[in-house]
């Protein structure tokens, strides 16, 4: 095997690698040996098949595992002998000469191939000890710890019936069986019955409850409503609909009194003991808001230390990934570039830079956490696997069996994982100022989708 570095040039690279016929002949040779004893043919004892015969027999197929194995063992010289580190796997390219090919897989001829592949940059890892962070720290208010508790005294406040006479009014809730039908036609998930229903929740379509306020238990409404351009069920986005709804009931709310007996009923000891775990879930809740923007900053600042040459294919491969959100998203909205103020070529060009920047960074935290010599242990991905099958209740085997079977999926939860250990890495090298804020300050102007987009490396470039 003769192996020719044909290109180098940026990142990328490509080598001419050369079989010879008699070397073709050699491995074919050896692995019908090696099937003598394996292989049973009528009309011969075991072991005593002529190579020839196996040749004319299987020789094509065999050629074929021959030349694979010859592939992978020019990439790993390759790779082995010029100190390589890919960014992808390589792409082989075998002669379009379909009769030299042919030749090749009879041996009677030479087979010449070209590997090309793309390596990853190499750059030494930037100081930061100039770099500052703010870290914006938010602590849950009484206040804010009585909205809660009042809004969970108002989920589980009693219901009495009005009476017969009585109407529904805003705060009331009705239980109602309903038949929605669109230009006459009932469809699919547009007809309940005995659903209760609070009215100025908000929960059902807009305008559905609004036109359900006065109604008598026994009355019968139509109901017309416009389902919303960015309705989930793609097939009813911006449709008009009509629901008959039949009213059975009209209930009107009670008063639930926030006392111990009511943090008794909820499973804690007190009611003290119950603020103390409201203010620990939302004081999570700002925590996770700082750690996000905390997080922004960080990134930010790594992007504007580091400028390398980056692998084409894997900018293409995460601007792929992104612009596919984008499109989904603005079908999902029914929008287009027009609406958002733009242009397809325009916003390609926003979001490719995206897709650099998330490239970037995720070499930069891969390259920090193998110097560092950051690991993810498989315990912590067993954790990250149960917590995943948590979210999908009664299909927790079939969820546990994927991803035990499915090494790609299980490098999916190992990647945020290890990404979060190297922030955590970073973050020790660099000063770090506390900033009480307000509720509203920590949470102005975040956006989880843009975040997502934007600030997130590509997870499996992070490790």
């Amino acid at each position: 095997m003769q192996v020719t570095e044909t290109l180098s040039e940026g990142l990328k690279r490509e080598f001419q690698v050369l079989l010879a016929a008699n070397e073709l002949e050699d491995r074919l040779t050896n692995e019908l040996s090696g099937m003598k004893d394996k292989v049973q043919l009528k009309g011969f004892r075991p072991g005593k098949v002529p190579v020839a015969h196996l040749r004319k027999v299987y020789g094509r197929s065999v050629m074929a595992d021959v030349l694979q194995n010859a592939v992978n063992e020019a990439n790993q010289k390759i790779v082995t002998d010029n100190k390589l580190r890919l960014a992808l796997e390589p792409r082989i390219e075998f002669p379009e000469d379909k009769a030299v090919v042919d030749k090749a897989l009879e041996a009677k001829a030479d087979l010449a191939f070209k590997v090309a592949l793309e390596v990853l940059p190499s750059f030494e890892l930037a100081d930061l000890s100039d770099v500052s962070l703010t870290k914006y720290v938010a602590k849950p208010s009484d206040a804010e710890i009585d909205e809660a508790l009042e809004r969970m005294a108002g989920q589980s406040r009693p219901f009495a019936d009005k009476g017969e006479d009585a109407v529904a009014g805003a705060g009331d809730r009705v239980t109602i069986d309903f038949v929605g039908r669109i230009d006459g036609t009932e469809f699919e998930g547009g007809k309940g019955e005995g659903i209760d229903l609070e009215l100025g929740s908000n929960s059902f379509i807009p305008g559905f409850e609004d036109q359900l306020v006065g109604a008598k238990p026994g009355e019968s409404r139509l109901v017309k409503v416009t389902f919303p351009e960015a309705y989930g069920a793609e097939q009813l986005a911006g449709k008009d609909a009509e629901f008959d709804v039949a009213v059975q009931k009209v209930q009107a709310p009670g008063e639930v009194k926030i006392d111990d007996a009511f943090a008794t009923g909820l499973g804690m000891e007190s009611l003290e003991k119950l603020r103390e775990a409201v203010s620990k879930a939302i004081g999570s809740d700002y925590e996770a808001a700082t750690r996000r923007k905390l997080k922004k900053e960080l990134l930010d600042a790594l992007d504007g230390k580091y400028a390398f040459d980056l692998p084409p294919s894997l900018v293409h491969q995460e601007f792929a990934s992104v612009w596919a959100q984008v499109e989904q998203d603005l079908k999902n909205r029914g929008k287009s570039f027009e609406d958002e103020d733009t242009t397809e070529e325009k916003a390609q060009g926003e979001y490719r830079k995206i897709a650099e920047r998330r490239v970037r960074l995720g070499l930069v935290l891969a390259q920090v956490g193998e110097s560092a010599d950051i690991k993810v242990s498989d315990e912590e991905v067993n954790q990250a696997l149960i917590a995943r099958v948590r979210q999908f209740p009664g299909q927790e085997q079939q969820v546990w069996d994927f991803y035990r079977k499915n090494a790609q999926a299980l490098a999916e939860l190992r990647a945020p994982l290890f990404e979060e250990k190297v922030v955590d890495h970073v973050l020790a090298q660099v000063k770090l100022v506390e900033e009480p804020v307000s509720k509203e300050a920590l949470f102005a102007d975040e956006d989880a989708e843009a975040d997502a987009a934007d600030e997130k490396p590509s997870a499996d470039k992070a490790e």
